[in-house]
């Protein structure tokens, strides 16, 4: 039982900020993963950007395979503890290109056992197209104020982070997956002034490989391959503007969702690492006048009740950041 759940925190330290939604005003010209949980977006006005942000992740409990929350036991403490620098910039008038590389600190308590690792997270390198673009209006006068904006692209995920499949000690030493990641994104973004709705789309497939350590100890070389991952997330935020100088108050609510189907272990099905996950999430962001700077601080709250996920950790991540866009 007790390996069980220990399982359950392993995966909870592989997959964080996975699940997290940011508000659309975080990272984009208009929105950490930005309108989506992975993406950092250069505004179109913008040659590059330049963002940090930290996370910390607070956990109280899981869902088993049977879709029920069973929350931590007394005296635990798990937490998790993210630094994301990410970088943008653009390529041409529609296509552009960034990166995202997390630094992690797992600080643990857990049934009279105490643990304190930190190391790269898994970095994230995306491409973006832009095919349509939005033209914020404050009145729809006709078809053309309906069109949102719209991007398409793929990511990688690349496994810089320390693996169960790595010379760790435990579940509490990874800060990664140990796997490559190809990720199709769809990107929506609509701003009626001042509200503004932004929605995410991704599926993503892992690339099988072969596995001969566990957690520090060789075994018999297999083949691994995680199952196809979808998420989805919609937010939306009301720009509320200060004053005449044009100080951009924005405040947002979003929904997130993310599953990760069977993988597989030597050809045959493994339903061990499969999961789901709902979560709700709230966020403010300012910007100045001229959007060179902006801040913001955000909250994603997985639900803690039966049926709301699978086989995954129930928490809590607040995040703050700032950018920077470089004209």
């Amino acid at each position: 039982m007790m390996k069980l759940r220990i399982a359950s925190i392993a995966a909870a330290v592989l997959l964080a900020g996975a699940a997290a939604l940011f508000p659309a005003a975080s990272w984009a010209g208009s929105c950490c993963g930005g309108g989506s949980a992975a993406s950092l977006i250069v505004p179109k006005y913008a040659r590059s950007v330049a963002d940090i942000s930290f996370d910390t992740e607070i956990y109280h409990g899981f869902w088993n395979q049977n879709w029920t929350h069973t929350p931590d036991p007394p005296g635990s403490d798990l937490r998790q503890y993210r630094v994301n620098f990410g970088f943008g910039q653009r390529l041409g008038r529609n296509w552009q290109a960034s990166v995202i590389v997390p630094y992690v600190w797992n600080v643990n308590q857990y049934s009279g056992l105490s643990s304190r690792t930190n190391g790269l997270g898994d970095a994230t390198l995306n491409l973006w197209y832009e095919a349509l673009d939005d033209v914020s209006a404050w009145r729809v006068r006709g078809i053309k104020d309906l069109v949102p904006s719209v991007m398409i692209g793929p990511s990688i995920v690349i496994p810089t982070g320390y693996s169960p499949y790595d010379d760790i000690a435990s579940s509490f030493d990874v800060t990664g997956r140990g796997f490559y990641r190809v990720d199709g994104n769809l990107l929506i973004e609509k701003t009626i002034q001042p509200w503004g709705i932004s929605a995410s789309l991704s599926y993503g497939t892992y690339i099988e490989r072969s596995v001969n350590r566990e957690y520090g100890k060789y075994v018999e070389p297999y083949k691994k391959k995680l199952g196809d991952r979808t998420s989805a997330s919609v937010s939306l935020s009301y720009n509320y503007f200060i004053g005449s100088g044009g100080d951009t108050l924005t405040p947002s609510i979003s929904y997130s969702y993310l599953n990760e189907a069977d993988g597989r272990v030597n050809e045959a099905d493994d339903s061990s690492t499969s999961f789901r996950k709902q979560a709700v999430g709230g966020g403010i962001s300012f910007s100045g006048t001229d959007r060179d700077w902006s801040v913001r601080a955000s909250w994603s709250h997985a639900i803690r009740e039966d049926g709301w996920g699978k086989n995954f950790p129930t928490t809590d991540i607040f995040t703050v950041g700032v950018r920077y866009v470089f004209r």
